[in-house]
């Protein structure tokens, strides 16, 4: 238990002029976009229902928060699924949020774990962007309480239908920018992502093929060559989705650090490019760009991220697509399962196109070499 004290490119080649403009991650290139509505509807928000079945998990989660800070008065449910519920309270004169996991198999639990480690971590060394007070923790019952920070939510959904407003995108490549020029003292986050051992597991999952393989490979060789080391070289937030940040006038604030930690390169742009969807042409270019701004090793591990990146979303919301049709149900609100159906198989379309896309990226980028 703990309480806080207190508050895409390769190398340039000659230009050939085309409609595509590239084979590197121009958005225009391949034809019509195709428009993919996001898979996640918005958050449920509702007052304290606390009867039935429903209503007993509620409870339980509310003990579990009184357990580490007493004086938490929960308002509101801001958002329920399966493993984890969002609680509005108050703590004093502070608004707070409580975090609760409902699911507490190993995977789970683990991530909480790390979450909550990073908002401790924040305690003594803050981050340069804004991220929500911790106010109590208690990782034994997976219970995290924050202050919860005020702004506004461009869309709640995972894959927006919407291209995000110009302002709200540079505030998230800004704060983006920030997390990932900043340097943490040695030792307080670890690398979240085995490279080699996830790209082998989606290999054995037939998500990625032979040649897929040996192309990446082939980059990360080169990116660790270009480094000197093998080494995860850029802190990243690992989660940096639209949903995941709340906007203020003076920048944006980032939540849900569970992912936080050192990646190659680019992790967290990969992340925006994916998420922003084939629809925000301009914002793709402008992320693709940022992304090999820093030169070839830059580009290269930002290809590898983008490669990884798309296809856990596949795998995802494949999943979620074979559990609604064994089980025609309703997820839970939040869950990738929800509002399945005709769009969970257009995004997917839309993911397989941008699979496709990044793919002829890698090749281009290994053929430069």
């Amino acid at each position: 238990m703990y309480t806080a004290p207190s508050p895409v490119s390769a190398p340039l080649r000659p230009h050939r002029p085309h409609a595509g403009g590239g084979p590197y991650l121009d958005p225009s290139r391949g034809g019509r976009a195709r428009r993919a509505e996001g898979a996640l509807p918005p958050p449920s928000n509702g007052r304290l229902d606390l009867s039935g079945p429903q209503g007993a998990r509620l409870r339980t989660a509310i003990a579990a928060v009184h357990r580490v800070c007493p004086e938490f008065n929960p308002v509101q449910v801001l958002r329920r699924g399966g493993r984890s519920v969002l609680l509005v309270g108050t703590t004093g004169r502070t608004t707070a949020v409580a975090k609760c996991l409902l699911d507490h198999s190993p995977a789970w639990a683990d991530r909480f774990h790390h979450e909550i480690a990073a908002y401790r971590a924040f305690v003594r060394h803050r981050p340069p962007v804004r991220v929500p007070r911790l106010i109590a923790a208690d990782p034994d019952n997976c219970t995290l309480v924050m202050e919860r920070v005020p702004g506004r939510v461009t869309t709640p959904q995972r894959h927006p239908t919407e291209p995000p407003p110009r302002t709200d995108l540079r505030s998230a490549l800004a704060a983006i920018h920030r997390v990932n020029a900043w340097r943490p003292p040695p030792g307080l986050f670890d690398a979240p992502l085995d490279y080699a051992a996830r790209l082998a597991r989606y290999h054995e999952l037939g998500l990625l093929t032979d040649r897929d393989i040996g192309d990446l490979q082939k980059l990360l060789h080169g990116i660790a060559q270009a480094q000197g080391r093998q080494t995860q070289g850029q802190f990243c937030h690992g989660e940096a989705v639209l949903s995941n940040m709340l906007f203020t006038p003076s920048g944006a604030a980032l939540i849900d650090w569970d992912h936080a930690g050192w990646y190659l390169p680019g992790y967290d742009l990969a992340t925006l490019w994916v998420v922003v969807g084939a629809d925000a042409a301009l914002a793709r270019r402008q992320i693709s760009q940022l992304a090999q701004s820093a030169g070839c090793a830059a580009r290269d591990a930002f290809l590898v991220n983008l490669m990884l990146v798309l296809t856990r979303e596949i795998r995802m919301y494949e999943t979620a697509v074979q559990r609604t049709m064994r089980d025609p149900a309703p997820a839970a609100p939040g869950e990738p399962g929800a509002g399945a159906g005709e769009r969970q198989r257009l995004l997917l379309r839309r993911l397989h196109d941008d699979c496709a896309l990044a793919r002829r990226a890698v090749r281009a980028a290994v053929g430069t070499r």
